[in-house]
């Protein structure tokens, strides 16, 4: 994989997809707190993004240490790529449908509980190291960036839609999420065939 427009719009993809249970997180958070400063709502959004971007890193990590000492292990990354995308995909498409239109009313979070928000939202990116394997550390370093940076962008909106409208969008988030984390578990598996 090189350095190019695929490169840089599947990045974005993977954290459009990956940033929707932290979207949706964002607009409870931003309809419980809807006086919420400038730098309250950078705090959340870079929370969200910083545990969108270790995620992804940590399991790159993993799997190329482990595929560096067993490379036929390496043929198998494709379908388990698709697999764990497929998983969560359906799983957010499913959560997305049962919550759709479920407000739900939580106290503004204190660090600790925001902190676990982030590690809840993000442990699905684990599983991007699987999907980004064939990428070198600079790529998959750039890749986890621009997922942080999209997840950051995303979750600012989700507080500002939060305080203005509520959560009657969460659950189609989350559905974005799934649909988007399928297509791209797809087209890893197909390119990796």
């Amino acid at each position: 994989m090189q350095l190019d427009f695929l490169f840089l719009f599947n990045s974005i993809l993977l954290g459009t997809g990956l940033a929707m249970d932290a979207f949706s997180v964002s607009l409870v958070n931003g309809l419980n707190e809807p006086k919420m400063s400038r730098v309250r709502l950078c705090e959340i959004a870079g929370v969200f993004a910083f545990f969108q971007a270790f995620m992804p890193m940590t399991g790159w990590f993993l799997v190329k240490s482990v595929a560096d000492k067993f490379t036929a292990f390496q043929k198998f990354i494709p379908w388990i790529a698709l697999l764990l995308l497929l998983y969560i995909g359906i799983n957010m498409l499913r959560e997305g449908i049962k919550n759709d239109g479920v407000e739900k009313n939580v106290a503004a979070v204190s660090v600790t509980e925001l902190i676990i928000q982030g590690i809840a939202t993000s442990i699905d990116a684990l599983s991007v190291g699987f999907t980004i394997s064939s990428y070198n550390a600079v790529m998959a370093f750039l890749c986890s960036l621009i997922i942080a940076a999209v997840t950051f962008l995303i979750c600012a909106a989700g507080i500002i839609i939060g305080r203005h409208c509520g959560t009657k969008f969460s659950g189609k988030s989350s559905m974005l999420g799934g649909i988007i984390l399928i297509f791209i578990g797809i087209e890893i598996f197909i390119k990796g065939i």
